[in-house]
């Protein structure tokens, strides 16, 4: 057994699999997921795990050389909008349809618990050197 890290045998198994430009999306229990993708439920119930402690433990895992979220955050759930512009700089932002759209071409979907509106990210891969 795994030590640390991300100790889902499906996540840590996906995460593997992902090369450069290859998109994760990290999304709340409301978020559509589109037929196609690899969905990884992390969802136990409502708030476990947190978006936070998903996307925390991912960033630990990743290198990400960018990031998209629904401008709808800024508005209805501050507390991940922060949490975004904390990690990541340069986030771009869409309309919250737009990000639906995107996510169909992510390559992996991880599901958390949170149950906060918008607590949802488009990760693209980048590489460690």
């Amino acid at each position: 057994m795994k030590r640390a890290g991300i100790l889902n045998r499906h996540l840590a198994g996906a995460l593997a699999e992902l090369g450069h430009g290859d998109g994760v999306l990290v999304c709340d229990a409301g978020m559509p997921i589109p037929d196609g993708p690899r969905v990884v439920d992390l969802a136990f119930r409502a708030g476990v795990p947190s978006f936070a402690e998903v996307l925390d433990g991912l960033l630990a895992e990743l290198v990400v050389e960018g990031a998209v979220a629904a401008t709808e955050v800024r508005e209805a759930n501050t507390g991940a909008a922060a949490l975004l512009d904390g990690h990541f700089p340069g986030l771009t932002l869409v309309p919250h349809e737009r990000l639906k759209e995107l996510s169909a071409g992510a390559r992996l979907i991880v599901r958390t618990g949170e149950a906060r509106p918008y607590a949802n990210v488009l990760l693209r891969c980048g590489v460690f050197f």
